[in-house]
């Protein structure tokens, strides 16, 4: 008699928050694909669904809410997981009918609730066929069908989990502990299977890159018959020495980068061609004021000139920075202390947020809280500040030939030309801005790194045309 095997149970995966939070999405799916479950683009199709949430504002916990409410209204089954899960009080008092409610990186527990919801379709015969390797957290040991979530030619790769600072506005080491880093050896496996199987790019993650192996006292590991510490500047070196199958370098970029001391010798890397001349560093202000009322160090006059060293060594380097406006006690002072700085640093792309009060944080027991309409003129003066800054530095790049990266080609117009979309080296994805091509070949494909001159500029955007 004929035996039937059940189609694959299904998941669904809403993944919100940081990259970070989007390798995690990714860890978790590959897992599940490996105990035999097929994966859903849509409710419908799902038997049960998963929302990885985040938890670092509370609005962001709002939209994390959201997506719980839209999940369960289109679905029904829902797991909750990510940063949020340490509230899960809060979330079951909403939302009851929730399935389970895990943690940020708690992968077991995931896959356990999954199991639990929609248990796996295992028929008599499908024990004896290979399953796909567990993902064994990530550590270059999983099989080159990982599921990413990116497109095939950048990946994020993230090098430790949590962090040791208590900054004053934030509780990401109480979602996500404190720093543990992944060995140098797993790391550096990691990526090179991925740059192997497609990455162009390598955007390089954490909650503070800096740190990298302090936890681990800077332990050192064997890579391709040499001893490497984990470090950042080793691990920069290294990931800067991988090769494509065409032998092409990939671009790597580094975020979450902590001004430490020791950052000042990965500059050299990218004057090299090492390394992407790129800096994603979290200065959040500059007044020593508000930096000693959020916990951060408050030497904004030497990271001044550290910026100036590092361009004088890379010119071509790309800052960008995030800060914090209307911190309880921020006055107008020290406000305009902040543009001042930055119209000395010339960062190249700059984000704001307004202050927000997050549950557990120490900064919502501070005094002087700033109201909401000085928290938005600020915001707004600023924004005009960094605007004007990012207008003028793109504007001298107009002549000038630049690499770009592909992200999409588009289709052609009534006139047959093709238009496509790709990032400069200054360019992160997501968060930076495009530099919008005309006139490209038929054959260009996305993740191809291709020479652009640039024709035209606005205050995030650069235009231009492949050259022949």
């Amino acid at each position: 008699m004929a035996t039937t095997i059940k189609d694959a149970p299904k998941v669904g995966m809403v993944s919100l928050g940081c990259p970070k939070a989007l390798v995690d999405s990714e860890r978790i799916l590959t897992r599940l694909r490996a105990d035999g479950y097929a994966m859903s683009a849509d409710y419908d199709g799902a038997d049960v669904v998963l929302v990885n949430t985040c938890g670092f504002l509370d609005s962001a916990k709002e939209e994390s809410l959201a997506a719980i409410g839209e999940a369960i209204a289109e679905n029904g089954r829902v797991i909750v997981t990510g940063c949020m899960g340490n509230e899960a009080d809060a979330i079951r008092a909403r939302f009851p009918q929730v399935l389970a409610v895990t943690g940020a990186h708690q992968y077991e527990a995931v896959v356990e609730a999954v199991h639990d919801a929609a248990p796996p379709s295992r028929g008599p015969f499908v024990d004896l066929i290979p399953q796909p390797g567990a993902l064994k957290q990530r550590s270059g040991s999983a099989d080159d069908d990982f599921i990413k979530l990116t497109p095939r030619h950048y990946s994020y790769l993230k090098i430790s989990e949590g962090c040791n600072h208590a900054c004053a506005f934030c509780i990401i080491p109480q979602l996500r502990g404190k720093l543990a880093s992944r060995r140098i050896d797993a790391v550096l496996r990691e990526a090179e299977k991925l740059v192997a199987a497609g990455t162009r790019e390598l955007l390089v993650i954490s909650q503070d890159t800096s740190a990298y192996g302090v936890d681990t006292k800077h332990e050192e590991r064997m890579w391709h018959g040499q001893p490497v510490r984990a470090h950042m500047t080793e691990l920069a070196r290294e990931l800067g020495r991988l090769k494509t199958p065409e032998g092409a370098q990939p671009w790597v970029r580094l975020h979450y980068v902590y001004p430490y001391p020791h950052v000042d010798a990965v500059i050299p890397l990218m004057a090299e061609g090492l390394l992407t001349p790129y800096l994603d560093i979290p200065f959040q202000h500059a007044s020593p004021a508000v930096l000693r009322a959020m916990k951060r160090p408050a030497n904004e006059a030497k990271v001044l000139d550290r910026i100036r060293n590092w361009r004088s060594i890379a010119p071509d380097l790309t800052i960008r920075s995030s800060f914090v406006v209307g911190f309880p006690g921020e006055t107008e002072d020290d406000f305009r202390y902040l543009l001042d700085w930055l119209e000395e640093a010339q960062l190249d792309r700059v984000g704001a947020f307004r202050f927000e009060p997050v549950a557990g944080a120490a900064a919502n027991a501070l005094p002087d809280p700033v109201p909401e309409a000085v928290k938005e003129e600020r915001y707004a003066r600023l924004m005009e500040v960094t605007e004007r800054i990012s207008a003028a530095k793109l504007a001298g790049k107009v002549g000038r030939t630049l690499p770009v990266i592909i992200d999409e080609v588009g289709e052609a117009d009534e006139d047959g030309d093709i238009g496509a979309t790709g990032r400069s080296q200054a360019d992160a994805p997501e968060i930076d801005g495009n530099v919008f091509l005309r006139n490209v070949p038929q054959s260009l494909t996305a993740g191809e790194i291709v020479d652009v001159l640039i024709e035209d500029a606005d205050a995030h955007d650069l235009f231009g045309v492949p050259v022949p």
